[in-house]
């Protein structure tokens, strides 16, 4: 005959180890079920780093066309604005002005975008790594000081504005003709830092390319011919933006594989 005492001790032993309706082996499923996702989650890290590494990229791709489409546009439809004779900055100017500050602005934080992008995707050491993201994050810069600081009206644009240039510098013309300088002079030595890069890892075509963009960007530049100033500058930001697209096109290719 049993001992009740010992009964009611197994009956409580078993209701500890087996919950009602959950099978012995629920506890080692659960396990490795955490085991997996734990393993996982570097993979989805990983996965999410890239990803937002290809975003980046995608705008430093993208400010070249934005700024393009931008200009051009506003070329054809603005009444009285001829580039043979005005720069596009002073599309920053007059009654739809606003169009070119937020073109300067938009491709300034876009080729921002590329540089951090650049310097996720770089190896560190790698000839490059260090100074191609800061020449491409201060041409960003420039292109956003150029878009906040706004050039005094000149070359009779916009009606009514001196038929010359401006006869005395407002501060923030100033401060636009730096972001110019440092946009055109960051972006054409991030150029020739780009050729090293490439001379070195073996890939002479596109070295000799970058070299050639910088060549034209500084023979265009320093033209002496003022009275074709505006279409020079146009012809070397198209230029700049273009190596800009070309370049971070060919590192979201390498992070794609």
């Amino acid at each position: 005959m049993s001992n009740p005492g010992r009964v009611a001790r197994r009956v409580s032993d078993s209701r500890s180890d087996h919950r009602p309706g959950t099978p012995a082996t629920g506890r080692q499923d659960e396990e490795a079920n955490m085991a997996t996702a734990t393993t996982a989650r570097p993979e989805v890290a990983g996965t999410g780093k890239q990803r937002t590494t290809g975003v980046l990229l995608a705008g430093g791709i993208a400010a070249g066309p934005v700024f393009a489409v931008s200009v051009t546009a506003q070329v054809l439809t603005r009444d009285g604005f001829d580039l043979s004779r005005q720069p596009l900055s002073l599309l920053a100017l007059g009654e739809h002005g606003w169009i070119q500050i937020a073109t300067f602005v938009m491709t300034g934080l876009l080729a921002l975008a590329g540089a951090a992008g650049m310097r996720r995707v770089l190896p560190p050491g790698q000839p490059g790594a260090l100074w191609l993201p800061r020449l491409v994050a201060v041409f960003g810069l420039g292109l956003i000081v150029g878009g906040v600081l706004v050039a005094d009206p000149s070359m009779g644009w916009p009606a009514g504005a001196p038929q010359g240039p401006a006869e005395t510098m407002s501060w923030h013309a100033v401060g636009h003709g730096v972001g110019a300088m440092l946009a055109f002079c960051s972006l054409t030595v991030g150029c020739l830092v780009f050729a090293r890069r490439e001379a070195r890892l073996g890939r002479p075509g596109a070295a000799v390319l970058s070299v050639a963009g910088a060549a034209v960007v500084v023979l265009v530049m320093a033209w002496p011919h003022q009275d074709s100033i505006s279409v020079r500058m146009a012809l070397g930001s198209a230029v700049l933006f273009g190596w800009l697209s070309v370049v971070c096109a060919r590192l979201l290719a390498v992070t794609s594989r």
